[in-house]
């Protein structure tokens, strides 16, 4: 009878095969997602045909344009949150890798002379080794000091990047600088549906890498540091050299977003760089959940939709019309001060909480009575 009890209660239900399955289904949704807004709006994925070439416009281009945003907004909330969330380390200068990741491979592109395919090649591997170099250092430098003061050091650090580069002659400092020489086959202008599945690729491969790697005994070592940095170095673990493993794959993960946003919007600005992407990054990792998997992807997506969709809308009330985007800012405080008091953990997080005691009181309700009065008294040993 027990044995019967427990094989039913680990057998995977739907739901259970849902919740340990949903980022595979996911990924298949948006792959065919383009071209089911194409068949339900009746656009092409492709754009309009003006002769030889593609325009890009109607609704499956449109929304493929806000999915690549989102999949680089998550990469980068996905990289923050392996900080963050796993390994307990606040940053406030997260931006500024990617900011890298856009100026990086955009100066590569205008301004080195060689074939775009060649000279993008290039501005990948250079961003990828910059971040990490810098990434290196920062924490060399700062991961000794603890809690607001090293969040402060590298906020300051971001903040001479973003002085640095806002008067940069060489990319027209505040103004920024266009990426004109983008190779074909990433050009957001020509070929967005290859974008597009570029963007899901890395999105995909991000949340794939993280999860292997904080399912790792690495893993394990950057969630003890969260809980406990003292414990964990009194165990024998070298804190410094897991936390700066950390902050090394967040840093490159954060230059390749920035890599992705930039050759969506097609032009770099000092802006990308400063505080806003960094405090976006945190505000969606809290919604989300911090130290989970989901929560980063659901709070980018999120908030990225909503600020899509309601920026420029006007709701008429009786005949009074209210401008929901000059008020934007103030509704999204509002929301984060809402969601932060109903779901103290994230949404994510709050979630798995409340589901996982669901689960303790079921399978305690299958136990026999005897079993159920001794774990009882087990669990609760006052008279």
């Amino acid at each position: 009878m027990n044995n019967t009890v427990e094989l039913q209660a680990s057998r995977p239900g739907p739901l259970q095969w849902l919740a340990n399955n949903w980022f595979y289904l996911l990924a298949v949704l948006l792959i065919i997602l383009p071209h089911a807004i194409g068949w339900a709006t009746g656009s092409s994925p492709f754009g309009v045909q003006r002769g030889e070439r593609y325009i890009m416009s109607g609704p499956s281009v449109f929304w493929m344009s806000v999915a690549i945003e989102i999949f680089a907004l998550a990469i980068l909330v996905m990289s923050y949150n392996l900080m963050f969330g796993f390994t307990g380390v606040t940053s406030f200068g997260h931006a500024m890798f990617f900011g890298l990741g856009g100026y990086l491979v955009g100066m590569m592109l205008q301004f080195s002379g060689l074939d775009p395919v060649l000279a993008f090649g290039l501005g990948v591997l250079a961003v990828l080794v910059v971040s990490a170099v810098i990434g290196l250092l920062t924490g060399l430098m700062t991961l000794r000091l603890r809690g607001v003061y090293f969040a402060i050091f590298t906020l300051a650090v971001a903040e001479m990047a973003w002085i640095y580069f806002g008067r940069l002659a060489l990319t027209n400092g505040e103004d920024g600088f266009a990426l004109s020489n983008l190779p074909v086959f990433i050009d957001p202008a020509q070929n967005r549906l290859n974008l597009y599945y570029i963007g899901l690729a890395l999105f995909v491969f991000t949340f794939w890498l993280i999860k292997r790697l904080v399912g790792s005994p690495v893993g394990t070592v950057f969630m003890a540091i969260r809980e406990n940095e003292e414990r964990a170095r009194s165990l024998g673990y070298d804190t410094l050299r897991y936390k700066l493993v950390a902050i090394v794959v967040a840093s490159m993960l954060a230059g390749v977003a920035g890599i992705l946003h930039g050759v969506l919007a097609k032009k770099i600005g000092p802006e990308v760089m400063g505080v806003n992407y960094t405090v976006d990054a945190l505000l969606m990792t809290i919604i989300g959940g911090a130290g989970t998997f989901a929560g980063p992807v659901l709070g980018a997506a999120s908030l990225e939709l909503a600020d899509t969709v309601f920026r420029d809308a006007v709701i008429n009330i009786g005949g009074l019309s209210i401008d929901i985007g000059e008020r934007w800012t103030l509704i999204l405080g509002l929301i984060f001060v809402v969601v932060v008091m109903v779901f103290p953990q994230g949404i994510v997080g709050t979630w798995n909480r409340l589901t996982s005691r669901l689960r303790r009181g079921r399978r305690h309700s299958t136990l026999p009575t005897a079993e159920r009065s001794s774990a009882q008294v087990v669990s609760d040993p006052t008279p």
